[in-house]
Parts: C-alpha cells; sequence; structure tokens
C-alpha cells in the first residue's frame, strides 16, 4: 500500500470511530435526558404532593377556626338571650304583680260529685276579698 492510501484508510477509520463515538454520545446524552425528564417529573409530583398537603391542612385549619368561631358566636347570641329572657320573667312577675294588686284576680276550686257541684271562689280586687261558695245540685231524674 502506498502513502496515499494509507492515507485515505486512516481518514476513514478516523470517520468510523468519530461516528461510533458520536453515536456513543448521542445514546449517553439521550439517556441522560431521560433520566432528567423521570427526575423532573418526579420532583413535580413530589412538589404536588406536598402542594396538596398543605391545602388540605390549611383548608382543615380553616373549617376549625370557622367551627370555633361559630360556636363562640352561637354561645355569645344564647348568653344574651337567656339575660333577655331573665329579664322578661323578672318584668313578667313585676307586672303580674302589679296587675293582681291594682285590677284583682279570681282563685278557686271545685268539687264534683255525682249529684252536685261545689264551688269556692275567692275574688281579689285590690285590698278587697270577696268569697263565694255554692253548691249546686244535679238534677236526678228517676
Amino acid at each position: 500500500m502506498d502513502r496515499e492510501n494509507r492515507q485515505k484508510a486512516i481518514k476513514i477509520q478516523a470517520w468510523w470511530r468519530g461516528t461510533l463515538v458520536r453515536r456513543t454520545l448521542l445514546h449517553a446524552a439521550l439517556r441522560a435526558c431521560m433520566i432528567q425528564h423521570w427526575w423532573k417529573v418526579m420532583l413535580a409530583k413530589l412538589l404536588e404532593k406536598r402542594k396538596r398537603a398543605a391545602l388540605e391542612s390549611f383548608s382543615r385549619q380553616e373549617w376549625a377556626v370557622v367551627k370555633l368561631q361559630s360556636l363562640v358566636r352561637m354561645w355569645l347570641t344564647r348568653q344574651r338571650y337567656c339575660r333577655l329572657l331573665h329579664a322578661v320573667r323578672i318584668i313578667q312577675v313585676y307586672w303580674r304583680w302589679h296587675n293582681c294588686h291594682t285590677r284583682g284576680f279570681f282563685h278557686g276550686s271545685y268539687d264534683l260529685t255525682a249529684t252536685h257541684l261545689g264551688l269556692e271562689l275567692e275574688i281579689f280586687l285590690g285590698s278587697q276579698i270577696c268569697r263565694i261558695t255554692d253548691c249546686i245540685p244535679f238534677p236526678i231524674k228517676n
């Protein structure tokens, strides 16, 4: 072989070795890209999982705060209602006492038997008391 053919053979060999190296590097780069893509997907999934957990935790805390506020408002409203109810009862007691002493009221009892009705009534008109006692017979048919 002469020198020129030898140079050509060396060039072909160099080209072939370069092609093999480039092909190997291309495969390595493709594999690295695949690994990097997989890693990015895994990190994105992990980040999404953490975001979801944080959101659920925040949502639970928010619900607990709203529930607690609702219970406190309900308790305060109930306390206010009970105070008002107590005040109403006091007013009613004094009003009824006032009515009894100024207008009067009835108090009485009755006794019912097979033959008659017995009544005892007390009518209070301010400081005056009127007592009525009566026995009403029933008409009995023979």
